[in-house]
């Protein structure tokens, strides 16, 4: 689940993650029985979750398959072959890469030179392992954030077990060590950005009152080398009614630097700042909208809503631009680079030295465009990469180069050197096959939802599969968020259920980016049954299609898509016979008042809301579980250590389960934060085990 979607890359780190039953089950937070479990590390809540997991682990882990399933997915998770995505900054690429050898991981560099001809000449600046033995901790590599072209400034994030909480501490890569005495940033949900080698500009957790209600920091101060944070100048407050505040630092291509802050008010809309004057200044922009960057000395930036600009209109889903020294005006003159049509979107949106590079989908498959600006107008060519899923893997701004991956679900990844000077690819590195996919296709089909529009939705399976009409089927949905499910290569996936002759559907459904905000906007608040209506269309179309049966479907979703689970085992429990809920909210009438859950009433809509409640009420998957004997025995997965979407959500719910004496299988991971899995061994393991259940329950 994304965190923010308004704000620019960087902030907020992340992210990125979100009637009553019969009387006697109905509660609230006053009659709930078991409150008790939302206690994270309370004695008797753990003692709960050890001896689920203890009994489902040993159920699980006994079966045949789940030995050879771990195996192999640890074998494709630690494959040499994998591609080394990084980020392009100051003529080298950043890795960071996790193996059998460096089970925490490895944070290195290689030349941008060495890295385009397809074998990098990787210089490790940092051991996670090693550093997590030297220090007797439980590190996991949280991310690295360095000053433009210097190499010797850099910060180091580190999270206790996968936590969105983290550290920070500065780092010289050059020396590859920490700097004595440099900055250092204590445990919190925090956002940073270098203003310059000697001060950063950090929103964090000062203290008593300096949190929103959401938990996170709404004060973003400037600290200056060898200052106790304690002492750092304040320079914006928002309020604790906000979703959040962060810094972030834009560069263009010619080295300018332009320093801002985005106040979220709600989850979805935010005031953006300049702060590169003596006080902060607002840019004039719509609420719903996403900075992406400066080139050619213009302000490049998406709007998630239709906005009007000297008697012009600009549809929702636009990428726009505006002089830097217009930002201010209340009618700047605005230049279009792209504006979608009604199956399109844009996915990402990449500056480099030569131009602006932008992912887009038409019907959810990919392309990459080009655009070039000649001081009047922006000019478009459409870059040439073969057809399927296509994604931005890194650019800069002082670099001509950028990354590119292109890939479909039977198609490896293949990492393209994309020229952004001429628009020419050029592949560096292609994936190997890390599964059979003989005799597999790829297919698009689309149901029909409640309200007559078309849901789109592919198919991955071998013909003779689909034609026996009973096909083991797994059917897998976010739709929240605003974030796009794109069809993809999984090679853990492939190995470990379409070799065994399962079948993968990936459903578009609203709530979803996939035809630019409208397609999530159709699906917030008290409209998020359509959402719901959409997954069971396509659930429906697959049964009347012959392509599966209720008795061989399963379902599966995490986060916003865990929410998903818990409404579709409420709802239409008839239509399925598995549900592997992972890392899910599930009490919708608690959700605010749990850890990051207050971020995400302008998704859900607000249990203090009347209106809203009473649709929450009605939708919430916790307070609407009732015994039935069509419902499928679920398989929920979270993590202790998940400071983003309680773990009490999944806990209560499998509670109720087990004293209404309904069947379920629960494993909580004890690291791992949002993911589950702070490693690659924790990943094959929760897999090996999902796809385990998977196989008992549709394939046996």
């Amino acid at each position: 689940m994304r965190l923010i979607q308004t704000l620019t890359a960087g902030a907020l780190g992340a992210a990125a993650l979100l009637t009553a039953a019969c009387a006697s089950l109905s509660m609230t937070s006053n009659n709930d029985p078991f409150l008790w479990l939302e206690d994270i590390d309370g004695p008797r809540a753990l003692a709960w979750v050890n001896a689920q997991n203890a009994r489902s682990l040993a159920e699980l882990q006994a079966d045949p398959r789940y030995a050879p399933a771990k195996a192999q997915a640890l074998a494709i998770l630690n494959s040499k072959d994998r591609l080394p995505l990084g980020t392009i900054r100051d003529g080298y690429v950043y890795n960071f890469w996790q193996d059998e050898s460096h089970v925490r991981g490895i944070w290195r560099r290689a030349p941008l030179a060495s890295y385009r001809t397809g074998n990098p000449a990787w210089d490790i600046l940092l051991d996670v392992d090693a550093l997590a033995a030297r220090e007797n901790a439980n590190w996991v590599f949280a991310g690295a954030q360095c000053l433009d072209h210097d190499d010797r400034h850099c910060l180091i994030m580190l999270s206790n077990g996968g936590k969105d909480a983290k550290t920070a501490r500065e780092f010289d890569a050059t020396r590859k060590a920490f700097v004595d005495g440099g900055f250092a940033l204590p445990e919190a949900k925090f956002d940073i950005a270098w203003k310059d080698a000697d001060t950063l500009l950090i929103a964090t957790d000062w203290g008593p009152g300096t949190l929103t209600d959401s938990g996170y920091p709404f004060i973003i101060k400037e600290a200056r080398r060898g200052q106790p944070l304690a002492s750092a100048r304040e320079i914006l407050r928002g309020t604790a009614k906000d979703v959040a505040a962060a810094p972030s630092v834009i560069e263009s291509e010619d080295g300018t630097r332009l320093p801002i802050a985005i106040v979220a008010d709600t989850f979805f809309t935010s005031t953006i700042y300049r702060l590169d004057g003596a006080a902060p200044a607002k840019i004039t922009l719509p609420e719903r909208v996403s900075v992406r960057g400066l080139h050619k000395d213009q302000l490049v930036f998406t709007i998630e809503q239709d906005w009007t600009v000297a008697g012009k209109t600009y549809s929702s889903g636009s990428l726009l631009s505006m002089k830097l020294d217009q930002t201010a005006l209340p009618a700047p003159q605005i230049h279009l680079l792209y504006g979608p049509g009604p199956r399109e979107s844009i996915e990402d949106v990449a500056i480099t030295k030569n131009a602006v590079l932008v992912s887009a989908t038409r019907n959810v498959l990919g392309r990459l465009l080009r655009y070039s600006f000649d001081g009047r107008a922006w000019l478009e060519t459409e870059i040439a990469l073969p057809a399927g899923t296509v994604s931005l893997a890194s650019a800069s701004p002082d670099a001509t180069t950028a990354l590119a991956v292109a890939e479909d679900p039977l198609k490896p990844q293949t990492l393209y050197d994309i020229d952004a000077q001429t628009g020419a690819a050029k592949a560096i590195k292609a994936l190997p096959a890390l599964f059979n996919a003989t005799g597999l296709s790829v297919q698009q089909f689309e149901a029909a939802s409640t309200d007559g529009v078309k849901i789109p939705y592919f198919v991955v399976a071998k013909p003779e599969v689909l034609a026996k009409g009973e096909a083991p089927t797994l059917l897998y949905g976010y739709g929240g968020f605003q974030v796009s499910m794109n069809p993809t290569y999984s090679p853990v996936l492939g190995k470990l259920w379409l070799e065994a002759g399962g079948v993968y559907v990936l459903a578009n459904i609203r709530g979803g980016g996939e035809f630019g905000p409208a397609w999530h906007q159709a699906g917030l608040k008290t409209k998020r049954q359509i959402i719901y209506d959409d997954f069971i269309a396509v659930a429906q179309d697959l049964i009347a299609r012959k392509i599966t049966s209720p008795r061989r479907l399963g379902i599966e979703g995490g986060s916003n898509g865990g929410l998903l689970m818990g409404v579709m085992l409420t709802q239409r429990p008839d239509l399925f016979h598995a549900a592997v809920v992972q890392v899910p909210l599930l009490d919708m009438l608690r959700y605010d008042k749990l850890l990051a859950g207050a971020s995400w009433v302008d998704e859900y809509g607000s249990p203090a809301v009347p209106e809203e409640r009473k649709w929450l009420v009605k939708m919430s998957p916790y307070q609407n579980l009732k015994k039935r004997a069509d419902f499928p025995e679920p398989f929920f997965v979270t993590s202790t250590k998940d400071d983003r979407v309680h773990p009490g959500h999944a806990r209560k719910y499998a509670a109720k389960m087990e004293k209404l004496g309904m069947p379920f299988l629960y494993y909580e991971n004890t690291d791992g934060g949002h993911a589950a899995s702070a490693n690659l061994k924790e990943r094959a393991k929760r897999q090996a085990l999902e796809f385990t259940y998977l196989k008992r329950k549709l394939m046996d």
